[in-house]
């Protein structure tokens, strides 16, 4: 049995990407995994291929135990794995509460319990994508703890990509800008961040991720601006960066 498994699911990327993955790929199975059942039943309505629903928190050991235990009893070959589940929270970080320990759990920790879980039942050919951020290249003030996870995820994803070469799995990170998705209403408690240069549409996102895959990118980034800026933070020094972020952000430097 071939499968996709989609973590996020329920909206923004994850979605876009299920039904993206639908038409590209011929499966028996897509997994929608994320917390908002009836979220995930929506998306199966919209979907041709079968598909089943595990409303989970990954973020827990009980529910990677429950993704493991499923792997294990349907053996599947998992083509293509998408890790889109993760949210972040804008602000000063002593101001912030615990959720910004949830960052790292889901962003990161779940993310490697996922791919860890699920590598034993890919093949030569399969892939997996890891959604980064814009924020994974450089240090980001008072969106500390969301551009650190991001940054972990980039270089997981390079580094696993080649330890998984000789098995022929791609690792594809994508790292976009600013995207219309529901991340900002969880993200937004305050007028912390007020600059925000442009906005993509998630779709074109996945669109351009799914066409870097098929050419073996490690990394994906739509729009010329956005390819542009994360060349120059390369050559900028570190500090000059955030003080450039915090201005344009009316912070103090």
């Amino acid at each position: 049995m071939k499968i996709a498994v989609i973590t996020g699911a329920s909206s923004g990327m994850g979605r876009d990407f299920a039904k993206k993955i639908e038409s590209d790929f011929t499966l028996d199975e897509i997994w929608l995994i994320a917390r908002r059942k009836e979220r995930l039943l929506e998306l199966s309505k919209e979907l041709k291929t079968k598909t089943r629903i595990l409303s989970i928190d990954l973020t827990t050991r009980e529910a990677i135990e429950e993704y493991k235990t499923l792997l294990s009893e349907t053996k599947p070959d998992v083509e293509i794995l998408v890790n889109a589940a993760g949210f972040g929270v804008f602000g000063a970080f002593e101001k912030n509460d615990e959720k910004q320990s949830e960052i790292i759990l889901l962003n990161d920790k779940a993310l490697v319990d996922v791919t860890y879980t699920t590598l034993p039942y890919m093949k030569s050919g399969s892939s997996i994508i890891n959604l980064g951020s814009n924020s994974s290249w450089q240090p980001v003030p008072y969106i500390a703890v969301y551009g650190a996870s991001k940054a972990f995820v980039l270089s997981f994803s390079r580094a696993l990509s080649m330890e998984l070469k000789p098995r022929g799995i791609k690792v594809l990170c994508v790292c976009p800008g600013w995207i219309k998705t529901e991340f900002f209403d969880r993200a937004v408690h305050d007028d912390t961040i007020v600059y925000y240069d442009r906005f993509y549409e998630s779709k074109d996102v996945v669109d351009r991720a799914m066409k870097d895959l098929k050419k073996g990118k490690l990394v994906s980034i739509l729009g010329f601006p956005v390819r542009m800026q994360v060349r120059l933070i390369k050559f900028l020094p570190v500090k000059l960066v955030m003080k450039i972020w915090c201005k344009q952000q009316k912070k103090p430097v």
